[in-house]
This record gives C-alpha cells, sequence and structure tokens, in this order.
C-alpha cells in the first residue's frame, strides 16, 4: 500500500524576497503553508489537499503582476561613481576655507539661507547655504552622509543627474523653509540637501519595488546607514528640523520624476555636462552672493 505525502512542495527560488512574496498571498488564502530553506533556495511547502488552492492563488497573483507591471521600466544603474566621495572632500576643503559660523565673515554674511534676504529676492542663497557649516561635526557629518548617500544616487541615476538632484533638492528645501518659517530664520549646511538624498533613495526604491525592478541592496544599504548617523545629525539641539523635511520632501518628489525621466540613465558625455554646468551654478551663485552691493 501506497502512503500519501504528508506534505507538498508547490513551488522553490533561490530569491527569499519572492518567497516572502509567496507566504503572504498564500496567507492571505488563508492555506496553512510554510517555508523551507534548500541548499538551492526557498521551497514553499503546504499540505496535499491544499496543492491546487495554492497554485491557484500563486498563478493569480502571477498574473495581476504582469498586468500592472508596464514593460517600458527598463532596469535602473549607471554603474560606479566616486562623486559621493568627491562631495564629501569638497564640503570639508570649502570648510578649511570659510571656517566655522561667524556671522561677520563674509562667506557667512552673504551666502547663508537668510529667509528675509531670499523673499527679498536673493535666491542664490538657498545654493550657497549648501555649502557652509556652522562647525567641524556638522561638516563631517555632512560629509560622510553624503560619501553614503550620493554616491547610492550617483550609481542609479549617475553623478551628472544625481548632482542636479541634489542640489535642486537643497535649494528647494531652503525656498520652501523660508517661505513657511519666515524673517529672521537663518540657516546654513548641507545637511538639507542630504535629507533631499534621503528622499530621492526612498521614492526610486519603493517606485522601483512597485514594479518589480529592484534597485539592489545598495539603495536600501546606504538609506538606513545615513538614517541612523542623521538620527544624531538631523535632531540634534541645533539641527533646522523644518528644512530637514523640506528637503526630505524635495527630494522625494524629484526622485520619483527622475525614476521615469532617467530610465536608463543618460551615458557619460551627458552626466559629465551636468557635472560642468552643476559646478558653474554653484560658482555663479557664490559670484552673486559676493558681488559688490
Amino acid at each position: 500500500m501506497t502512503s500519501e505525502p504528508i506534505e507538498a512542495t508547490v513551488r522553490e527560488t533561490p530569491d527569499p524576497a519572492e518567497a516572502d512574496e509567496w507566504v503572504v498571498v498564500l496567507a492571505a488564502a488563508g492555506i496553512a503553508h510554510r517555508l523551507d530553506e534548500t541548499g538551492a533556495g526557498w521551497a514553499l511547502i503546504v499540505q496535499p489537499r491544499d496543492v491546487e488552492r495554492a497554485r491557484g492563488a500563486l498563478s493569480a497573483y502571477d498574473e495581476e503582476l504582469v498586468d500592472e507591471s508596464p514593460a517600458d521600466v527598463p532596469d535602473p544603474g549607471y554603474g560606479s561613481t566616486p562623486i559621493g566621495v568627491a562631495v564629501a572632500v569638497l564640503l570639508i576643503g570649502f570648510f578649511v576655507v570659510t571656517g566655522p559660523a561667524d556671522e561677520n565673515v563674509v562667506w557667512f554674511a552673504r551666502g547663508s539661507a537668510a529667509a528675509s534676504r531670499i523673499l527679498a529676492g536673493e535666491v542664490w542663497r538657498t545654493v550657497t547655504a549648501l555649502t557652509l557649516h556652522v562647525d567641524v561635526a556638522h561638516v563631517l557629518g555632512n560629509a560622510l552622509a553624503s560619501a553614503v548617500v550620493v554616491t547610492a544616487i550617483g550609481q542609479q541615476l549617475g553623478p551628472g543627474v544625481g548632482i542636479w538632484l541634489l542640489l535642486l533638492a537643497g535649494a528647494g528645501g531652503n525656498m520652501l523653509t523660508a517661505l513657511v518659517h519666515g524673517s529672521p530664520h537663518v540657516a546654513v549646511g548641507a545637511s538639507t540637501a542630504t535629507f533631499g538624498a534621503l528622499g530621492i533613495l526612498a521614492a526610486r526604491s519603493l517606485v522601483m519595488r512597485r514594479y518589480r525592478r529592484p534597485t539592489g541592496r545598495g539603495g536600501w544599504i546606504a538609506v538606513a546607514a545615513s538614517l541612523a548617523l542623521l538620527g544624531i545629525l538631523g535632531t540634534g539641539p541645533r539641527a533646522d528640523i523644518l528644512a530637514h523635511f523640506f528637503g526630505l520632501l524635495s527630494g522625494a518628489t524629484l526622485g520619483l520624476g527622475a525614476t521615469f525621466a532617467f530610465a536608463p540613465p543618460p551615458g557619460r558625455a551627458v552626466q559629465s555636462a551636468l557635472l560642468v554646468a552643476a559646478a558653474a551654478l554653484v560658482v555663479g551663485c557664490w559670484a552673486a552672493a559676493l558681488a559688490p552691493s
């Protein structure tokens, strides 16, 4: 007499994320199941009487994904780039020139994100303020965060696109802060842009997961590492919480648009041109700030 098997394998996969999705599907269908690790990956186990129901639920899930996933969203990725480290070096180098915050020093008098001056038309301050820092701890924190998150953005979208998104997120955050906070609010630091970078990465990760086009572990590792750092940097007694929030919001908005606008990312020639243009923007903003009044 042949005995009936106690359990049956419905599906196998080497991808733990895919296996987790199957588990959720069966749990939602009320089908008892178990996920076992095998030498080749993961096996989804059910009782023999539930095999057909389980296969039906998983097939319906597969069909739903095919219907909802557009074919014109390509896998992202630009490749290796040292842009985050370059930004970190530039931030530290410029701090050596400007020194710590002092309203009597021309860099801070002319370049800080003073809400009253921004609203009076000195919009270049939204950019110049990103290059100034209060003290050594402030600049080192932002440099370390930039080395992680800006590198991650550069690897996904390219260094030129990444730098422009970073500048726009930081400047946008400073402008929104000036509009909401108003005079006599004054701020400096790359933290607004750093939070913008986090918003860019988070938005892209959510969109790409929605379309089953994972951005890779690098993006999420970058977010997790930077959030741990910014838990201290972003909530200290001298932290500008409102600017951080608006930077994050600006970055998330830009990240959503960039996911579709730059898929795939532009090539190296365009990226190089964008880097030159971004550098020209920062130099131009400082030229406007230091111009004789």
